[in-house]
């Protein structure tokens, strides 16, 4: 087994996504380099979601095939890193004892630690509570050269009686808004052309902070405003806004801003006002519809994409066909969407009127195909546009794969490097990307 090399598997959202790459920047900053294979390395660490459904089963699955190689290997150090590790804490060595370290959302800066102390003293657990502070900046080893995901604030302040993120990430930390323009303007510096600003809420940004002689906190559309002035970058986008605290200043903002991007991510959940005060999401089908509205008055040429959970306990034919009509009124460009699981810890599970899995299916597929439908409609109106796009790489089929500023993909053929931009003219869409063709 070659030393020092480390593989990492990342499931999940794209906090984990960024969580993935500091804990690549810490293994790195220690010496080791990557590998692909289990057999090969040093340290193996999983990132774990316990938002997504099965996550305990994929991660359970993934340490029984580890078990043979540990076995062989002793000195293979297993780590279990993120949500699930952070909900589920010492649990997790007791059913797979080969772990070496099991380590929660606010531990992270001592991961190597932990790792050395591991070779010396045996299984090691940290899956402390979050600290009244914002984290202290990691190394981050980024997966692309040309796009960064910056945290702008960690936890949520919310009750979604579906979601476990309070949980396992704790309240909400705004990172101050000189830390994270330091960060945007070193990217910048390095050529990093898109960032990408993380919040669980990020409408809520700054709500929590203190500033020296100013009046007022700090707010989204202020720090949408600040990025937007950072030499060298040429797009920004943010995820995820909550429809509660969405306020117009955001929206001005964006508009003003010619570096961000038109698209929006704008979690629906459901149609039904019945389900959505289930859900404690603190909005109605009517308001929601209104922002989108608004925004798309200020910004006729902005995508919209949103979640959508079917099946919620007690979720009516009514209560669905509620939310078959907001998307129809909608017409969102793309829909994430989710059947109903239960995940302990939350409020939801206990809920009375869990559906059978047949109904939920059912009424998903409905949804699917309702979408699928919107989509392609909208992908058609693209067609004859010129667009920009930032080639992003080689896709699955072989050709270019590029991405608009209203986050749609692009297939093309060509031979450009990841990073680049290229005018792009449109000539057929299908439901879930666009093909087209270089211009010039």
């Amino acid at each position: 087994m070659s030393e020092r090399r480390y593989l990492l598997r990342t499931f999940g959202c794209q906090m984990n996504e960024h969580d993935s790459e500091r804990i690549a920047g810490l293994l790195t900053a220690d010496g080791y380099v990557p590998t692909d294979e289990a057999a090969d390395a040093s340290v193996v660490v999983f990132n774990t979601c316990a938002v997504r459904e099965n996550a305990d089963n994929r991660l359970y699955g993934n340490l029984g095939h580890l078990r043979p190689l540990k076995e062989k290997n002793p000195r293979m150090r297993i780590v279990v890193a993120g949500c699930l590790a952070q909900k589920d804490g010492g649990s997790i060595q007791q059913r797979a004892p080969w772990v070496d370290v099991v380590i929660g959302t606010h531990a992270l800066p001592g991961l190597l630690d932990l790792l050395h102390r591991a070779e010396i003293d045996g299984p090691q657990l940290d899956v402390r509570e979050q600290t009244e502070t914002f984290p202290s900046a990691l190394p981050a080893l980024r997966e692309v050269e040309h796009h960064a995901w910056v945290s702008i604030a960690v936890g949520c302040d919310n009750a979604c009686t579906f979601c476990i993120v309070p949980l396992v990430r704790g309240p909400q930390l705004s990172r101050p808004i000189g830390d994270i323009l330091a960060e945007v303007q070193a990217l910048g510096r390095r050529g990093v052309v898109e960032v990408t600003l993380l919040g669980q809420n990020v409408n809520t940004y700054g709500r929590d902070l203190t500033v020296p002689d100013s009046p007022r906190r700090p707010l989204f559309a202020e720090l949408l405003r600040a990025v937007n002035d950072v030499d060298g970058l040429r797009r920004i986008r943010f995820t995820s806004p909550h429809p509660h605290d969405f306020t117009p200043d955001v929206i001005d903002a964006m508009a003003d801003s010619d570096k961000v991007c038109e698209h929006i991510h704008f979690p629906l959940q459901s149609g039904s006002d019945r389900v959505l005060r289930a859900m404690r999401r603190s909005y109605r089908r009517e308001r929601y519809l209104g922002w989108l509205d608004r925004i798309r008055a200020a910004i006729p040429q902005i995508a919209v994409s949103t979640d959508i959970i079917v099946g919620f306990p007690g979720e009516t034919e009514e209560d669905f066909e509620d939310t078959l009509d907001v998307v129809a009124r909608a017409r969102f460009d793309q829909a994430y969407t989710f059947q109903y699981s239960p995940r302990p810890g939350t409020s939801a599970a206990a809920m009375p009127g869990q559906l059978p899995k047949d109904v939920v299916q059912a009424r998903f597929d409905r949804l699917v195909a309702l979408q699928q439908e919107i989509s392609l409609e909208r992908m058609r109106e693209q067609v004859g546009t010129m667009v920009e796009i930032l080639v992003e790489g080689i896709g699955r089929k072989g050709r270019l794969q590029g991405r608009t500023r209203t986050n749609r993909v692009v297939h093309l053929d060509g031979d450009h490097a990841p990073g680049t931009f290229l005018d792009t003219r449109i000539v057929a869409a299908r439901p879930h990307h666009l093909e087209g063709e270089l211009v010039g």
